[in-house]
């Protein structure tokens, strides 16, 4: 007799699970978390609507830009090119265009920064040269950083001895040259002006102005 309920028990459960399962699917039961089976993908600047309900978004980030999910950068972040420096379009594509580029960023001899900040964009140079640079270059620009003298690496120039401007030394840590390496994953484009200004400033006294002493000129020819 126990048996015979318990079976009867597991085919109506089977059946309703059966008939439930291959009913209309216009009066869908209610989900809990809809936004987990539903996933939403927002267009940036498009008004934010929830897809699974005729309600207006209430993710408050949203509200507070009339819905709009082009949000402005969160407050603290880093601003990727602040100087509004735009030159990766130009990186070269083969060896005769990179030569080219070398070449022609030796008659660089200023960089585009704001010449009126020249003392601080060198000082901020400085900074990221000795975090950056100076483990192969050394802090003294003359290559002979603490990963030289470890026996682990070598052929670093002195700067004092090459023929560089502040437009070549910039060139190389954005396309890299012989075994160094692209620098502009790690520094971004007006950085990597400061670094060159810094390099130029620091270590080749004699070599041809860049904006920092430009700017100098400048300012005392103002004052005369």
């Amino acid at each position: 007799m126990k048996n015979t309920v318990l079976k009867i028990t597991a085919i109506l459960s089977l059946t309703t699970v059966l008939l439930n399962s291959c009913g209309p699917k216009e009066n869908t039961p209610l989900v809990y978390f809809p936004d987990m089976y539903f996933p939403v993908a927002y267009d940036p600047l498009m008004k934010a609507q929830d897809a699974y309900s005729d309600h207006e978004n209430e993710i408050p980030a949203f509200v507070k830009n009339n819905g709009a999910t082009g949000l402005s950068p969160v407050e603290g972040s880093v601003a990727q090119n602040k100087d509004g420096i735009f030159e990766e379009d130009k990186l070269p594509k083969n060896p005769d265009e990179y030569n080219a580029g070398y070449d022609a960023s030796k008659t660089m001899t200023s960089s585009p920064l704001n010449p009126a900040n020249a003392a601080k964009d060198i000082e901020r140079g400085k900074i990221l040269f000795d975090h950056t640079c100076s483990a192969c270059h050394g802090t003294g620009g003359d290559g002979q950083g603490p990963i030289v003298q470890s026996g682990a690496y070598s052929g670093v120039p002195n700067y004092a001895d090459r023929d560089i401007t502040v437009g070549s030394v910039h060139y190389v840590l954005t396309n890299g040259r012989n075994a160094m390496g692209s620098y502009a994953g790690q520094l971004n484009p007006g950085d990597r002006w400061r670094v060159a200004m810094y390099v130029i400033s620091a270590f080749k006294k004699n070599a041809a102005p860049t904006a920092a002493t430009s700017a100098k000129t400048d300012s005392t020819a103002t004052k005369k």
